[in-house]
């Protein structure tokens, strides 16, 4: 069958490389602007699919209403999942996603604010355009022979090591499932969080959200931390007590912070908010600081990322509902083959 699929938070660089994407698979696509809420789950009705992204939630009523609506399947546009109530969808609706859309774009985009802030560009950038040369203020150092401290070593994380590595870091990482042959060949030294924190100049978080890791930067972390570490974060915002964060830089303890994720990012990030007043107390307050360095989650926001996404999204749809597969499955609806044979795959 030919799925008909809605495509939400529809952004034009989301369109552009799709619509590139898609002359080959040539899918009909409804793009809507607009996030998915409970609100406008109704336009999802004569669709076999949605297509995500991470700021739309899929809450549970959400998901019952997709289901309602007979929607197959949900096709994330993103590596993480933590926006789908897996409960819900379980054994309901299928759910897909790109799990390795360009750990280069991410990684490359971590040592970016890392160098931006070390060296302060954002400042020296702005002088420059008012024609003031001074360098005062501007002093970086260097980071040949410090330590950096890696939490989460998967495809992103290591990316990030081989970069770090070029520079002559000493790499400290942590992961919950260390991979011992990467470590013996890449010359990093596997530690746990408590020496890491201690240790390191520089901590950068790549590990996905888990109940479990929700605030792991927090009071007690940051206690534990060199005077004056810079902590870059490019995984997910709740891993951050942003409260905490800012407690941090007023007592100097942090001496600088690179965010491309805010634990509350979902209402302002990825939109203009230029002629506005920003609501969101602890987002202003981190704003204020010349030592924070705030990017829109675009870390993944390359060529061949959304080259990638677009390929992968696709082609997981495509196999989803590809025809040569649906006589030898059962219809997850009425558990009837008989529906699938017919290569409909609805059975109401």
């Amino acid at each position: 069958m030919t799925p008909k699929i809605a495509f939400f938070d529809t952004k034009p660089y989301d369109r552009e490389f799709f619509e590139a994407m898609n002359a080959s698979y040539k899918y009909p696509i409804k793009y809507f602007p607009s996030r998915l809420t409970m609100d406008n789950v109704s336009l999802t009705r004569e669709f076999d699919a949605v297509c995500v992204f991470v700021n739309d939630q899929i809450t549970g009523p959400v998901a019952e209403a997709l289901d309602e609506n007979h929607i197959r399947l949900i096709a994330l546009r993103s590596a993480g999942y933590n926006h789908v109530d897996l409960k819900t969808v379980y054994k309901k609706i299928h759910v897909v996603r790109v799990p390795a859309y360009s750990p280069y774009a991410v990684a490359e985009h971590a040592v970016a604010l890392m160098m931006s802030l070390n060296r302060k560009i954002h400042k020296a950038y702005y002088r420059t355009r008012d024609n003031n040369f001074n360098i005062n203020g501007l002093l970086g150092f260097d980071m040949h022979g410090k330590t950096v401290g890696v939490v989460g070593t998967g495809k992103i994380g290591k990316c990030t090591i081989d970069i770090l590595s070029g520079f002559g870091m000493q790499i400290l990482a942590y992961d919950k499932y260390p991979d011992r042959a990467y470590a013996k060949n890449g010359h990093i030294t596997y530690t746990d969080l408590k020496t890491l924190y201690q240790e390191s100049d520089i901590i950068t978080l790549h590990c996905p959200l888990t109940p479990e890791n929700v605030h792991m930067i927090g009071a007690e972390s940051i206690a534990l931390m060199k005077d004056g570490v810079m902590i870059i974060n490019t995984g997910r915002g709740k891993l951050i007590n942003t409260v905490d964060l800012i407690a941090g830089l007023k007592n100097r303890k942090i001496g600088a912070a690179g965010l491309d994720v805010y634990e509350e990012e979902t209402e302002y990030f990825f939109e203009d908010f230029s002629q506005e007043v920003i609501d969101d107390d602890v987002l202003a307050r981190l704003t204020t600081f010349p030592n924070v360095l705030i990017t829109s989650h675009q870390g993944f926001f390359t060529r061949e990322a959304l080259t990638n996404i677009a390929r992968t999204t696709l082609e997981n749809i495509r196999l989803y509902f590809d025809e040569d597969r649906l006589p030898n499955e059962i219809c997850y609806r009425c558990k009837e083959p008989e529906c699938l044979k017919e290569k409909t795959g609805r059975c109401f």
